[in-house]
C-alpha cells in the first residue's frame, strides 16, 4: 500500500480507530510527520490533540542511523548500535537533542501545559516507524504517565518495528507492514516535510515569533 499523503494515511486510521470514538481518547502526535495525522484522527474521534516529544539519537558517523532516543524529561533507550559510539558522544548527542526538545515544547505548547495522559484512552501516532527507536520511547514516557489504554497507530512499519509495537502497546495500529521496507517515505506519494508553523497551526498555538528547530526526527 503506497497513501498519497499523510492526510491520506490518517482517514484510513481513523476509519480502523472508530472504536474510540466519543471515548474522550488523547491523540498523541510525534513531531513533525505524525501531527498532521493525529489532527485528522482527533477531529474524527471527537477526542484531544496534543504532542508527545522524543527524538532520536543519531550514530555520529550516519545521523539518519537512530542509536536510540531520548524524552524531553531526559529518559532514553539505546539499540544495539550504541555499542558502536563512544560514551562522551552519546552523552553529547543526548544534550544536544534534549535542548531541541525543550525548544519545541516551548515553541509548540507555549499557552498551556501537555496534556494529562491519566486513566485516558491515549493513541500515540506517527507517519511510519522504521527502527522503532523513537516510537518506543515515546510509548515509554506515555506509559510511565499510566493511562487507561496505550495504542500506537502509524502508517507503516517495517516488520521487526511492528514486532517492538505489538510488545509496548495494548494495541498497534498499523495500515501496511511491508516485508521489504526501506524508509517510511517510499510508501508516501507526498512527503514533504511538516512545518514548525502548521504544527503550531494544527495544536491550535499562536503563530507569532516562529524561530525553525532544525529537521524532523
Amino acid at each position: 500500500m503506497r497513501f498519497q499523503d499523510r492526510e491520506h494515511a490518517g482517514r484510513l486510521l481513523a476509519d480502523r480507530l472508530t472504536i474510540y470514538k466519543a471515548q474522550n481518547p488523547l491523540v498523541l502526535a510525534i513531531p513533525r510527520g505524525g501531527v498532521p495525522m493525529a489532527k485528522i484522527i482527533a477531529d474524527s474521534l471527537v477526542g484531544e490533540l496534543d504532542v508527545v516529544l522524543v527524538h532520536k539519537l543519531g550514530h555520529p558517523s550516519e545521523p539518519e542511523l537512530a542509536i536510540g532516543a531520548v524524552d524531553e524529561s531526559g529518559d532514553f533507550i539505546l539499540l544495539d548500535y550504541f555499542h558502536e559510539v563512544a560514551p562522551e558522544y552519546l552523552e553529547a548527542e543526548k544534550n544536544r537533542q534534549l535542548d531541541r526538545l525543550g525548544q519545541r515544547r516551548r515553541l509548540y505548547t507555549p499557552l498551556r501545559a501537555p496534556i494529562n495522559c491519566h486513566q485516558r484512552i491515549v493513541i500515540v501516532v506517527d507517519d511510519g516507524v522504521a527502527t522503532g527507536s523513537t516510537m518506543t520511547a515515546a510509548l515509554r514516557v506515555v506509559r510511565a504517565r499510566r493511562p487507561a489504554k496505550l495504542i500506537a497507530a502509524v502508517g507503516v512499519a517495517s516488520p521487526q518495528a511492528a514486532h517492538l509495537m505489538e510488545q509496548e502497546t495494548d494495541a498497534f495500529v498499523c495500515l501496511n507492514m511491508p516485508a521489504h521496507f526501506h524508509a517510511v517515505g517510499q510508501f508516501f506519494k507526498d512527503f514533504s516535510q511538516v512545518s514548525d508553523e502548521a504544527v503550531i497551526r494544527m495544536l491550535g498555538q499562536r503563530e507569532s515569533k516562529v524561530l525553525p528547530i532544525g529537521r524532523s526526527p
